[in-house]
């Protein structure tokens, strides 16, 4: 008895759900709907997002989880003295540092008329991939990601 012929539509066939299995880590975002509406996010951009939404926290705001946030938020406006860079790289440090998927490789502070720029480069805890993140701190913007 032969077997029933069975036709495949290519067009309704999408590569989007067979790529998810090289994907290590999977998380979802309503800030930024993907291209597809899709609110999915995986590895760089959901590092990424986590990193914006830490650093969007000022320290002390987040219920229950008083060590969450940054103190970039309380220090944007005193002047840039060594006393107070060092402070900022330490809280960023720290906040890199906290987040089990990455190794922070190199952190650059630079400041800017109104306010600053922060450099991070990051590597994905066990592979070689790095993400490199610029973070514009603005006194009056808030963060602008370049």
């Amino acid at each position: 008895m032969p077997y029933k012929n069975i036709e495949l539509n290519p067009a309704q066939y999408s590569t989007a759900f067979t790529n998810k299995t090289s994907q290590f880590y999977k998380g979802f975002s309503s800030i930024n709907v993907g291209s597809l509406g899709t609110t999915e996010l995986y590895d760089f951009s959901l590092i990424k997002q986590d990193f914006l939404n830490h650093f969007n926290t000022k320290q002390g705001e987040r219920v229950m989880l008083p060590k969450f946030g940054t103190v970039i938020w309380s220090l944007i406006f005193e002047p840039f003295t060594e006393d107070v860079k060092q402070a900022i790289a330490d809280d960023i440090n720290r906040i890199c540092r906290s987040d089990p998927r990455v190794i922070p490789i190199q952190i650059d502070i630079d400041e800017q008329e109104y306010g600053m720029l922060l450099e991070l480069t990051l590597q994905i805890l066990g592979t070689d991939q790095t993400l490199e993140m610029k973070l514009a701190f603005d006194r009056e913007l808030g963060i602008v990601s370049q």
